[in-house]
């Protein structure tokens, strides 16, 4: 919170308490005047106005110098809390006593609203303006603490500058002092170093050969083990193949074989069928006649055993004249 702030809070307060103080008085007379007219002599009706008016120019006076001592932080004892709840009490009482001597319970209500918005308007607006004196000397006791304390931190730099240059002026007469004795001292430590320097340097020089030689011994020796590595994978890999092409050829040897002993058996029994007693298919024709071809028998021969005219089974021969590569004839597939 600052100053702007507060300030806006006491300019709310004000006009809101002084609105509500003009209306609750406004209605007080609207209301009390009748009733003070119709207990008055009539030609004294004129000041039934009067009684509401001073009720409420004692609740005005109250309210602003409450507002006065809250704003400067003092209390007024007794007799303000006395007057405030004397005349907001006169002024509730005013303002229900017509309607409470008709028995009216509404109206006695309607009119209490006002009364009573008044009163703890004023006790609401002294409690809000004590809090905001509170607030603001609070407010005003922090910027000053903050004030001291930015003095004091002036203050203290200020003596902080001036123990420097105290300070600045005694390191300067102590250097001079030991400037001369470093000098000599930095001579002496010059030459040790250098000595150190170049017995560091042959050391260094010393343990960086024996790391290449290490390194050097150490890369001959994986060299080496991976060179006896290759030539075992090579040798593995040599071996696999050979055991690999090894099996192959026997695999292939032994498929060529049940192929070749299939054929043979199929052709046997194609072959021994004896003469056909009528005309074959001519799928079976074919393939008896592809096995009469590999074993050699004459054109008559195969005719006689699959039924087909001899001309025909030569055709059948010279096609399979011409299809020969000198490779065993398949008869398992030229059987299907």
């Amino acid at each position: 919170m600052n100053a702007a702030h507060v300030r806006s809070a006491e300019r709310a307060l004000s006009a809101g308490t002084w609105l509500i103080v003009a209306g609750a008085m406004l209605y007080s007379i609207l209301t009390v005047t009748p009733l003070a007219a119709a207990h008055t002599p009539d030609e004294w009706d004129w000041t039934a106005p009067i009684l509401p008016l001073v009720v409420d120019a004692a609740v005005v006076i109250v309210v602003r110098l409450d507002a006065v001592l809250a704003r400067l932080g003092g209390h007024g004892g007794h007799w303000p809390v006395v007057l405030r709840w004397m005349t907001g009490c006169m002024t509730l009482a005013l303002n229900v006593a017509d309607a409470a001597l008709v028995g009216d319970l509404v109206g006695v209500a309607v009119h209490a609203v006002a009364p009573l918005l008044l009163i703890v308007t004023a006790e609401t607006g002294l409690a809000y303006r004590r809090a905001i004196a509170t607030a603001v000397a609070a407010l005003e006791e922090q910027q000053r603490a903050e004030r001291e304390q930015r003095e004091r931190a002036a203050a203290e730099r200020r003596e902080e500058a001036a123990r420097r240059a105290r300070e600045d002026r005694e390191h300067a007469a102590a250097l001079a002092r030991e400037q001369r004795e470093h000098e000599a001292r930095m001579a002496r430590e010059q030459a040790e170093r250098e000595a150190a320097v170049r017995r560091e340097e042959r050391e260094r020089e010393e343990a960086r050969e024996r790391e290449e030689r290490a390194e050097r011994e150490r890369a001959e020796r994986e060299r080496e083990q991976r060179e006896r590595e290759r030539e075992r994978r090579e040798r593995e890999a040599a071996e696999r193949a050979e055991r690999e092409r090894t099996e192959r050829i026997e695999r292939e040897r032994r498929e060529r074989a049940e192929r070749e002993e299939r054929a043979a058996r199929e052709r046997a029994a194609l072959l021994t069928a004896g003469p056909a007693t009528e005309k074959q298919p001519e799928k079976r024709a074919r393939a008896i006649v592809a096995a009469a071809y590999a074993e050699g028998m004459a054109v008559r021969a195969a005719a006689e055993l699959c039924g087909w005219s001899v001309g025909w089974v030569s055709a059948r021969y010279a096609e399979l004249r011409e299809t020969e590569t000198g490779m065993p004839v398949d008869l398992a597939v030229t059987g299907r």
